[in-house]
């Protein structure tokens, strides 16, 4: 079976605990991450973002309300691949009253339905690494961004300081597997996201991957001893 159905089926199967589950896995610090994120997706003259491997919703939510909070303008449209995730999304839009601003697809993002040169913003935020060909992904990505639209990418790493390393690899790979897999009874999904970060580009690899696909001013930021980097690509 093709890593991008194996990904589908398993995303399928823990999409009703997979927010609970996250956010304590992350101590919530994962929302700090997509606020520092939405300052580089946010601004005048950003009417379309594209929330690619969008999951449940929660950064297409906080990209949708930076927007109205600001004042601007703007739709956002979420596409993935599992259903059952994009379910538990289209629950939430609707209870916050966002379907005038939030739009939801299925969709392949190494072969996007969508048109070229549509969106001023993509983002992918803790999926890219779900990719089965991540060249092609960062080139459909490339091709629906308007010349001069940007590619904000927020992804996992595991950290380079040797101590703050052997903690995250004690919680990550250890303990986070025993405490998803208890709540979601899927102990593979919880086994298989922690070893997906670890195989994972370096981040100067990965850097050197978006300008191959074609993105110019690449760069990057590292956040909380470097779990977490944020990625960042314009279309020439």
């Amino acid at each position: 079976m093709p890593k991008k159905e194996k990904v589908r089926q398993m995303f399928d199967g823990i999409a009703s605990d997979y927010d609970r589950l996250n956010h304590i896995m992350s101590l919530d610090i994962d929302k700090t991450w997509r606020r520092r994120a939405l300052r580089e997706i946010v601004g005048p003259g950003v009417t379309r973002v594209l929330d690619l491997a969008c999951g449940t919703g929660d950064f297409s939510i906080a990209i949708a309300r930076r927007m109205q909070r600001d004042g601007l303008p703007g739709r956002v449209t979420g596409v993935d691949l599992s259903e059952g995730m994009l379910a538990v999304m289209k629950e939430k839009v609707e209870r916050l009253g966002l379907q005038e601003v939030i739009s939801v697809r299925t969709g392949d993002g190494e072969n996007l339905p969508l048109g070229t040169g549509t969106f001023d913003r993509v983002t992918v935020a803790f999926g890219i690494r779900n990719f089965e060909d991540r060249l092609k992904g960062l080139k459909e990505m490339l091709r629906v961004l308007v010349p001069g639209g940007k590619l904000v990418l927020l992804e996992l790493s595991v950290p380079e300081n040797p101590v703050v390393r052997w903690c995250y690899n004690l919680y990550f790979l250890h303990i986070l597997p025993l405490i998803g897999g208890s709540v979601s009874g899927d102990k593979a999904a919880y086994n298989y996201l922690p070893a997906s970060v670890v195989h994972f580009p370096k981040h100067r690899e990965f850097m050197e991957e978006m300008r191959k696909a074609g993105f110019a001013e690449v760069s990057h930021k590292a956040f909380t001893f470097g779990i977490c980097r944020m990625y960042t690509g314009v279309k020439a």
